[in-house]
């Protein structure tokens, strides 16, 4: 195979941490390279380096033979063939598909004016070679993710990439489009020849999509392996040091009183069109209730009606007796919910303050951290960030640095350590495990079994079938803003599961219309 990328002894040094530690790998073309390990391991550093994003502080990285050095930078990239699609996408939603692909490089009229007409011919035709199928003329805003991801991919590949770099490009696409998605790369390296390297933390695609696999751990690249010759077990083995062993956490135990109620909820997603229609469920003290269903059915609105996010239209919410249907998030909050969002950078961290004033939110407020509720104790809140950094492993240089600096997986450690740490009757859950490692799932999972077995209620919501599965005592089904099941655990299979999430079967009782 001919060799289209190598890392020579390459180190990554950002001040008090190593990102990167005497890499040495080669990347051949027309394979998948998937590119595997713990969150601040070190994967999206090594492949913005390629990309020339950074400048590696010690070795050389070649590309088609070629040395990237002495400067190299996105633009040097793009020349020499390579091409990234970052994790949390970079485009401008008021800009059409056209306008976003040819950003920068938009055709012109008697070189002055904006060629609308040639613009989406081009689009057009750059979709039919990749068999990448969008409309030129849509609003990026309007479209779903796994849209959006497809206009991603074809600004990249408007430069004639060799190599594509996709960071974790499943993390936020539900199984029809990771599907789709699996089927372009399939495509575009068997009819372009091209090298795809995708950073992912889910090892089932890795097993199914890839050719190769490189293991990382703390910024060393552990081994590389064949995926035919090794396994799901042997991955994760490898990223963490030690067997990974997903074993069911629940124990049997008898649930409490109903802390949290929803009576006919119904209200609008963001087009004002609805998105919950007349939805019920109770959550009880010590027990887990997931909310399975294909994303873009509710979930969003659901959590966001419950947190006081979003107006209802019709219904209730009742939090240990009391409507909270009108209330503001920080008094749904003070009379006892954490909330635990689907997108930790906009509504879970405040990315350009430190990681100690992420986890002091929400207590910032109190004696302990503040005088007269004005002035920080600086002091207090160091050393109580300093304690959930332990005890959370947040993987970070100093609790002093800047959120936006870290993983985004151990951004969402942060999330989940703060809203953990409040004592309160009701947690909601959204996507707990999107996007992080194999090591820190596991650790997730159990931070979440201790709150139910302390009495905590909790609604899951979640896009992964074997998260709901492995956590929840009770099982509901939504589709298209109705409840269209509900069940305990162990009465229904994944396989099963699926009619109701899509709608093909409604339990007698449910809400679907």
């Amino acid at each position: 195979m001919k060799e289209i990328v190598r890392f020579s002894h390459v180190s990554m040094q950002f001040p008090g941490t190593l990102a990167n530690d005497d890499i040495s790998l080669s990347i051949y073309e027309g394979e998948v390279f998937a590119l595997v390990g713990e969150n601040g391991a070190g994967k999206s550093t090594l492949m913005n380096l390629l990309y020339g994003l950074h400048q590696p502080t010690l070795g050389e990285i070649h590309i088609s033979g070629l040395p990237t050095a002495p400067v190299h930078s996105p633009e040097k990239a793009m020349r020499m063939g390579v091409s990234m699609v970052h994790q949390h996408f970079k485009l401008v939603p008021s800009f059409t598909v056209a306008q976003n692909i040819l950003l920068g490089h938009e055709p012109k009229k008697w070189g002055l004016f904006y060629d609308e007409k040639a613009a989406n011919e081009t689009v057009r035709q750059l979709s039919e070679t990749y068999g990448l199928e969008v409309n030129p003329t849509d609003v990026v805003r309007d479209l779903s993710i796994g849209l959006q991801q497809r206009v991603e991919i074809l600004k990249a590949l408007r430069t004639g990439a060799k190599v594509l770099i996709l960071d974790e490009p499943t993390a936020v696409l539900t199984a029809q489009e990771t599907e789709e998605l699996f089927a372009v790369i399939r495509r575009i390296v068997k009819e372009k020849n091209m090298t795809v390297i995708m950073i992912t933390h889910r090892l089932p695609e890795v097993m199914q999509i890839s050719d190769r696999v490189g293991v990382m751990r703390r910024g060393r690249m552990i081994d590389v392996l064949r995926t035919r010759d090794t396994s799901e077990q042997g991955i994760s083995s490898l990223m963490v040091g030690r067997d990974v062993i997903f074993d069911d956490l629940r124990t049997e135990q008898e649930s409490g009183e109903e802390k949290l109620v929803i009576r006919g909820l119904m209200a609008n997603n963001d087009r004002m069109l609805p998105a919950l229609r007349g939805v019920s469920l109770s959550v009880h003290a010590g027990e887990i209730v997931g909310v399975c269903g294909v994303e873009g059915n509710g979930q969003t609105e659901l959590s966001e009606c419950i947190m006081g996010m979003r107006p209802q239209t019709g219904g209730s919410v009742i939090l240990n007796g009391k409507d909270i249907s009108r209330l503001s998030p920080r008094k749904i909050r003070e009379m006892g919910v954490s909330f635990i969002p689907e997108d930790r950078l906009s509504t879970g961290v405040d990315q350009k303050s430190s990681i100690e004033e992420n986890l002091a939110l929400g207590k910032h407020r109190t004696r302990d951290f503040s005088l007269l509720g004005i002035h920080l104790r600086r002091g207090k809140v160091k050393q109580y960030a300093k304690q959930l950094e332990k005890q959370f492993d947040i993987r970070c240089a100093g609790v002093d640095e800047p959120v936006q600096s870290l993983s985004g997986g151990n951004v969402q450690k942060v999330v989940i350590a703060r809203e953990f740490s409040f004592d309160t009757p009701v947690l909601v859950i959204c996507q707990p495990t999107r996007g992080v490692d194999i090591g820190a799932i596991e650790f997730i999972h159990e931070r979440i079994i201790e709150k139910r077995n302390e009495g905590c209620a909790i609604l899951l919501i979640s896009a992964d079938l074997d998260e709901l599965f492995r956590l929840s005592d009770t099982l509901v089904t939504l589709y298209d803003g109705n409840i269209t099941g509900r069940f305990k655990a162990g009465e229904i299979t994944m396989e099963e599961i699926g009619f109701y999430m899509l709608g093909a079967k409604v339990q007698e009782g449910g809400s679907h219309e």
